[in-house]
């Protein structure tokens, strides 16, 4: 599913009007009447206690307008709340204004707090609330009489259908401007847009409909979008069944890097997810002191014991082993647990720098370049990186709250300007590659904030990759997946406290699901 930006969607507007001669009137009523549509279904029982339609000037209100109409002719009681002069309303919406009056349909102006603070008992008593206010473009914080009239519609308690976006909502991050209405339903036009599905803007949302307006596909393509939401059907494309003479030969062979002593754990996690994954063979490769633990840990991955700088550390005296251990690996993973030691630091550049085959690189071995990701751009191999905001902040020398005010952004960004494919983890993921495309994924929950975690994810992507996935499909699939399993779990076990290796056996579940659904 396309996701686009406010500034797309208002360029297909514009070449639906200028190039295709498609009136913008017709565009606000066919709008106007899908959005009516779904507010009936949706809220049925709530619109026969009576309808508050809350509209601003602009053309969202103009939508509102054309909502009104729709739900008088249903026969339900109506009544429109201005917040404006009804000369301050121009275009198309005034035309849609002035046909409200013709059919006798109250509009309640309401230009200032004053008038609507009068107005507050009358509103209070709507069944359900319409918020046609504020529309895709906004991107300042709202204030002063806005503010205060979306703040005492969130404080009503009364059900609210938003016309394209929550008022208040920044479309392209989904970030709240200040305040943002909290939307049990949302009706957007044409496309949804990025802050529909990103966090919090998918809270403030509710369920989305998507109402086909008229937008020729022609116009679509030629501003060619490029974020997407991530769903079963483009994972599915993915998979492909297994010859009946497939051997672990032709699965292909991971080699893992990871874990330091007190976190052979996230070693072993990363290992065993590559073989639930699918992956045909993995080594796992640790510090000499520790492998005997890990092994016992491991029983189908191999283990193999590395030079290690002190007890239980890792340093660039191991290097030449592990170059050597990759010939006839498919992937290497490196970084969950393996410590960030400056001889480990030393270890991780060389790897980045020297290394020859795809690499998925988490955790302490992204922490591990923090201050020279130009490192990135010595790479000999395609590289997702898997941060999760802190250790994306630090990466690109910001705070953790920056980060998640523009995940898509900051991801793209990184993928972009280092040429790497870039996994931000987190409430809808965000995968970003360096052709600038960006998905949005659609599955997890909250459930998944515990220890471990990462780990998993980071074993499911290497071992895609490891069996002839491209880097782009490894990370759509692992994410997808991850998220699908941990779902079930939340499901079937509870909402919260089932564990990361609970959800690394629920991944072939997961695959199963994808490809037979």
């Amino acid at each position: 599913m396309i996701l686009v930006t406010a500034a797309e969607m208002q360029e297909m507007d514009r070449q639906a009007i200028e190039k295709h001669a498609i009136p913008g009137l017709e565009l606000m009523e066919t709008a106007g009447q899908g959005a009516a549509r779904v507010l009936l279904a949706q809220f049925a029982d709530q619109a026969e206690d009576g309808v508050g339609i809350v509209c601003g000037k602009g053309n969202n209100g103009g939508d509102g307008f054309v909502i009104a109409r729709e739900l008088a002719a249903q026969g339900l009681e109506v009544a429109v709340y201005l917040l404006a002069k009804t000369g301050a309303v121009k275009g198309d919406a005034a035309t849609n204004l002035k046909r409200l009056a013709a059919l006798n349909i109250p509009v309640i102006e309401v230009p200032d707090e004053d008038s609507f603070s009068k107005i507050k008992p009358r509103l209070a008593r709507s069944g359900l609330l319409v918020d046609a206010i504020l529309g895709t473009g906004l991107t300042s914080n709202v204030r002063g009489f806005f503010k205060a009239a979306i703040d005492f519609i969130n404080s009503t308690g009364i059900p609210v259908f938003a016309v394209d976006i929550p008022s208040g909502l920044n479309s392209d991050t989904g970030q709240p401007c200040g305040t943002t209405i909290h939307a049990q339903c949302t009706a957007t036009f044409a496309l949804a847009k990025i802050g529909h599905y990103t966090y919090p803007g998918a809270e403030c949302t509710g369920k989305l409909e998507i109402i086909d307006i008229g937008i020729p596909r022609t116009v679509v393509e030629s501003v060619s979008p490029k974020q997407y939401l991530l769903t079963a059907e483009r994972i599915r494309a993915y998979f492909q069944p297994r010859a009946a003479e497939t051997h672990k030969g032709k699965t292909g062979h991971l080699l893992v890097v990871a874990g330091s002593t007190g976190k052979t754990g996230a070693a072993a996690m990363t290992a065993v997810s590559a073989m639930r994954a699918g992956a045909g063979l993995v080594t796992l490769g640790v510090a000499e002191s520790l492998n005997s633990v890990v092994a016992a840990q491991v029983l189908e991955a191999m283990t193999t014991p590395l030079p290690q700088i002190r007890l239980g550390i890792l340093g660039d005296t191991a290097l030449d082993e592990i170059q050597g251990l990759t010939a006839g690996k498919t992937c290497l993973a490196i970084g969950p647990g393996i410590g960030q030691a400056l001889e480990t630091r030393s270890l991780v550049e060389k790897v980045i720098r020297q290394i020859e085959i795809p690499m998925v690189i988490d955790a302490d071995g992204l922490n591990n370049i923090v201050g020279q990701t130009g490192l990135l751009k010595k790479l000999k191999a395609p590289a997702v990186l898997t941060p999760h905001p802190g250790e994306m902040a630090r990466l690109i020398e910001t705070s953790p709250a920056a980060v998640q005010q523009n995940r898509l952004a900051c991801a793209r960004d990184l993928a972009v300007n280092f040429g790497v494919h870039v996994v931000l983890k987190g409430a809808a993921t965000v995968i970003a590659h360096p052709n600038g495309t960006a998905f949005v994924n659609s599955t997890g929950n909250p459930g998944m904030a515990s220890g471990g975690m990462g780990d998993v994810l980071t074993g499911v992507l290497a071992g895609f990759i490891t069996q002839g996935f491209s880097p782009e499909a490894a990370a759509h699939a692992a994410v997808y997946l991850h998220g699908a399993a941990a779902d079930t779990l939340a499901k079937t076990i509870g909402p919260i406290g089932y564990l990361a290796g609970e959800v690394m056996n629920a991944i072939p579940g997961a695959i199963k699901k994808v490809i037979q659904t």
